[in-house]
């Protein structure tokens, strides 16, 4: 698979695919991953070493669970910040912030053009948002810009599961039950018919390190996977 150039898709296209279906996003994403998202969240930020007194910058943070994740671990003494561009995302992410008492800041934002200066974060994070990124290593090369050296750019992605027995059906289960359970608990077939085809097409695993590399800007690169590789986290040291 040729990374270095690989291109996503139209952001206006995203943007408005995600304010359709805001309202109930948190339940079909629940629905849709069997429970499992919860506590693949809570590796992803053990995963990324957060600690208390740590500053994060959450990218397409969508309804902000990452972002209340990682704030429950920094705790007051540190700073959290998730940023999306879809404002209908970005509206409900705030009241899940104040029901835990937990205080984030939420902008709006894009993960190509960050709006920080450079080197201002222990910890930079996307779930679920880079293969919907027009450009995704503009956005990688954004994410570790505005990370410290020495810190770490981390990513939550979709994949393949490896084991050939087990592929098939996860195949059959993503590409036809996936956007039934999307439309049931959202709506709208379509935009998870669109969401499953797009995480087909995207590097993972070993290609997705490729793509890091690219950049030039990190200095190591692990991953691991989850469910067999049907998801992926990445964890990259910036130089």
């Amino acid at each position: 698979m040729n990374t270095q150039n690989h291109t996503g898709p139209n952001p206006e296209f995203i943007k408005g695919l995600f304010n359709s279906i805001s309202t109930n996003y948190d339940l079909a994403n629940h629905v849709i991953t069997l429970g499992l998202l919860t506590a693949w969240r809570k590796k992803f930020i053990k995963l990324s070493g957060a600690q208390e007194g740590n500053s994060v910058l959450d990218c397409a943070t969508g309804t902000g669970d990452l972002a209340l994740e990682f704030k429950k671990v920094v705790g007051d003494s540190g700073r959290v910040i998730g940023s999306d561009f879809s404002e209908g995302m970005l509206k409900l992410a705030p009241l899940k912030a104040k029901a835990q008492n937990l205080d984030i800041q939420f902008e709006l934002g894009d993960v190509t053009q960050l709006q920080h200066e450079d080197n201002c974060f222990d910890i930079t994070s996307i779930g679920y948002g880079i293969r919907n990124v027009v450009d995704p290593k503009l956005g990688l090369s954004e994410m570790a810009r505005v990370t410290k050296s020495g810190g770490y750019v981390m990513v939550l992605e979709t994949g393949e599961n490896q084991n050939p027995v087990v592929r098939p059906f996860i195949k059959l289960y993503f590409n036809y039950v996936v956007p039934t359970l999307g439309a049931i608990a959202n709506s709208n077939k379509g935009a998870y018919k669109y969401l499953n085809q797009s995480s087909g097409k995207f590097p993972c695993e070993a290609d997705f390190v490729r793509l890091m590399e690219t950049t030039g800007l990190f200095s190591k690169i692990k991953y691991y996977p989850l469910m067999g590789g049907a998801s992926y986290i990445y964890k990259a040291q910036v130089k």
